[in-house]
């Protein structure tokens, strides 16, 4: 057999090995991804029987619609500078008629409010991010911590892996209603803790109804469910350290920090990079624990990306606007991935 036959005998093998998973991805992924799509240029709902007429880029334009208005102090107010209601102001402009506001600062005496058609997109926007950001380095050190003690050859590491490993196979909506109990502010047992290990100084914290700490206590509890997987995941990655290179730093004179520094951490690099971006696709996935312990409360304070989408598309039936929702937000991600690979390729070189 010639080169060129075994190049396309080996080219005709790979499809027939890869078209059961190419069928399922483009029947499951491909396709829905592309009627969505579609209906983000329609009206569509999910009852109405006079909808799905084409609208154009009318959701986009609801989705994205950022402006602002710059305000004077009132005249005749002493004291703490007073202005005009916002609503009030954008009633009576036409161009920033619909827009509400999402944020306000000072800018020397003037008040200057940001506004938004959507202003809870973009707070679910930050809120998704900001626990990205809080929950996958706490899960990644954690799990870390976790390989590190069942790698270490302790007497029962079998059954410590498994107990490890317990959170992630559980139902995450399970797992959210046990944890809504522990942060209850009168009968929580995290709570009690707090009050017994301070003797009474701590008081009872709302955890799930302030909005310093709803999305706080929603990572605290992501990460301890998801940690075992990436515990596994550095497990391999321990293992497949040479124990020689820790020999050969013992034999230095290097202590436990210096070899859990120069040898674990290089040897875990490709690992450490996998577990941050596995972990951060899954972040910014967020819903269910949001859905079953908040409903994205506290005045929108935990509402995520994903559960404005599903909140307006089905509870709202506004599937057209739920798929623009769900669009734009993979857009944003694609284009994060696709930088953060670029970054990684540059510094690989």
């Amino acid at each position: 057999m010639t080169q060129s036959r075994k190049r396309a005998y080996g080219r005709r093998i790979a499809l027939l090995s890869s078209g059961p998973a190419l069928f399922g991805l483009t029947l499951f992924l491909i396709i829905p991804f592309l009627l969505a799509f579609a209906l983000t240029f329609t009206d569509q709902r999910l009852v109405a029987t006079d909808s799905g007429r084409f609208v154009g880029w009318r959701n986009y334009e609801r989705l994205l619609s950022i402006s602002y208005v710059v305000q004077d102090p009132q005249p005749g107010v002493q004291g703490k500078p007073a202005f005009a209601r916002v609503r009030d102001v954008t009633r009576a402009d036409p161009v920033h008629r619909g827009f509400r506001p999402f944020s306000d600062f000072s800018w020397g005496q003037k008040r200057v409010t940001i506004l938004a058609k959507d202003p809870v997109f973009l707070e679910s926007l930050l809120n998704t991010f900001g626990f990205a950001l809080m929950v996958v380095p706490l899960q990644c050190a954690m799990a870390l911590a976790l390989a590190l003690l069942v790698n270490a050859g302790l007497r029962g590491q079998t059954f410590l892996r498994a107990v490890y490993f317990s959170p992630v196979v559980m139902s995450m909506v399970v797992v959210s209603i046990v944890w809504t109990f522990l942060f209850d502010r009168d009968l929580g047992s995290i709570n009690k803790l707090l009050s017994l290990l301070s003797l009474g100084t701590i008081g009872p914290v709302n955890w799930l109804g302030g909005r310093a700490t709803a999305m706080p206590a929603i990572a605290l509890m992501s990460a301890w469910q998801g940690a075992g997987f990436q515990m596994l995941i550095f497990l391999a990655g321990l293992q497949g350290i040479s124990q020689e290179l820790y020999d050969a730093a013992r034999i230095d004179g290097a202590t436990a920090w210096q070899r859990f520094w120069n040898v674990t951490i290089p040897g875990l690099r490709q690992t450490i990079a996998f577990v941050l971006v596995v972990t951060a696709i899954a972040a910014l996935g967020l819903f269910t624990q949001v859905d079953v312990m908040t409903q994205g409360g506290p005045q929108n304070g935990t509402s995520t990306v994903m559960f404005h989408a599903i909140q307006r598309g089905v509870r709202e039936e506004n599937i057209a606007y739920g798929s623009t929702v769900a669009v734009v937000y993979f857009a944003i991600i694609t284009l994060l991935i696709l930088a953060q690979q670029a970054l990684q390729r540059r510094w690989s070189k």
